[in-house]
């Protein structure tokens, strides 16, 4: 495969161009989190408990798109730090449930206008009006490859 070809896949292809974005992205959602101890990951999966309080671990897993070792391997940095609460399933003890604690509200709220720091820092870089298309853009691929 020469060069040409090489270029022209980095230029089409849809997972290359998404991890690029998403990794540069990412570092500016970080880097604005830095103050509280969060990653951008780890806030999302708070937003996730705010939104769904007391959800399944599979349920979150699937609505995620994450697989479940990884939402399991995030979810115990979360809990070490207090910051949510994993509980068995009482009829089923394969099935956890996690709840977002008082201190992870806290941390939350704290992490809340950071956020959204980032997203204007982002979302300034292509317009409001582009990233709204392009948001809907991603719902709809989404949904797609579900």
């Amino acid at each position: 495969m020469d060069r040409e070809h090489c270029l022209a896949m980095g230029r089409t292809c849809v997972a290359y161009n998404l991890r690029r974005a998403s990794r540069l992205v990412s570092q500016v959602y970080d880097q604005a989190l830095k103050p509280t101890g969060l990653k951008v990951t780890q806030f999302s999966l708070l937003v996730s408990f705010v939104l769904a309080p007391d959800s399944k671990m599979a349920q979150l897993a699937q609505w995620l798109g994450m697989d479940r070792t990884t939402l399991s391997r995030n979810l115990r940095v979360l809990e070490k730090r207090g910051l949510v609460e994993l509980e068995q399933g009482q009829q089923d003890r394969r099935q956890l449930k996690v709840r977002i604690t008082p201190e992870g509200k806290k941390v939350f709220e704290q992490a809340t206008p950071l956020w959204l720091q980032a997203q204007e820092e982002v979302v300034g870089g292509i317009g409001h009006e582009k990233w709204a298309d392009l948001a809907k853009e991603l719902r709809s691929l989404v949904a797609g490859l579900k």
